[in-house]
């Protein structure tokens, strides 16, 4: 099996999540403003447990070769993406002693806490998959925007989001996490119980992401 057939499992959930509201809103500059600020904080608290489960990966390898694999990732994670992310939010106004100080949405701790457990109880190709829609839809999404001809781009003030995940830099890292998780998934069969297990911790992440923009839409307030 490969990630196609994980994302042809829950192909309506992928949908829900590529296509989600948030995305199209935010694709035409629409995004209520309050609605993506708390977007921001939330994926501030997201992307530390999302280092946590990395350097969980390493725990949970055997060989050096395994332990050496996922720290790239993880030093990328720590020392630039979060410091891009903590300098994004400051130009909306954001600090990061703000965003450590913001109460984490139940979205949030369902999502985060589900991939660490998943990590915990399984082996880490259970967990490169609970990881994987974040780090593969958010590359879909990108290519996505970039190529709709509906997207606005000028003027639009979430236009460095479209191209930040659109980008090179991000659409490497994409194919660098599908070529490890492929490899990962070659050897089991798609139908086997094993198989059928990865497929629906993939379905379930892929739905906590679908919460995870929701809880944005839902926090949005008049301007």
């Amino acid at each position: 099996m490969d990630h196609k057939e994980l994302i042809q499992y829950c192909q309506q959930d992928w949908a829900e999540y590529t296509e989600h509201e948030f995305v199209i809103q935010l694709a035409h500059g629409e995004l209520n403003k309050h609605a993506y600020l708390h977007y921001l904080k939330q994926d501030f608290l997201f992307l530390k447990h999302y280092s946590r489960a990395y350097a969980l990966a390493i725990y949970k390898s055997v060989t050096l070769e395994e332990m050496r694999e996922p720290l790239p990732s993880l030093t990328a994670l720590l020392q630039t993406e979060m410091s891009h992310h903590v300098a994004y939010c400051g130009t909306w106004g954001l600090t990061e002693r703000d965003m450590e100080a913001e109460p984490e949405d139940f979205g949030t701790v369902s999502y985060t806490r589900y991939v660490l457990d998943t990590g915990m109880a399984g082996d880490r190709t259970d967990l490169f998959v609970a990881l994987a829609p974040c780090a593969i839809g958010y590359g879909v999404i990108g290519q996505q925007l970039l190529a709709n001809n509906e997207t606005v781009l000028e003027g639009n003030a979430y236009r460095s989001w479209i191209e930040l995940y659109g980008g090179e830099e991000f659409q490497a890292g994409m194919a660098t996490t599908i070529e490890r998780l492929d490899a990962m998934l070659k050897e089991i069969p798609l139908n086997s119980q094993r198989g059928q297990r990865l497929c629906e911790i993939f379905k379930t992440a892929t739905r906590m992401e679908v919460a995870f923009w929701q809880q944005g839409m839902n926090a949005a307030q008049p301007i």
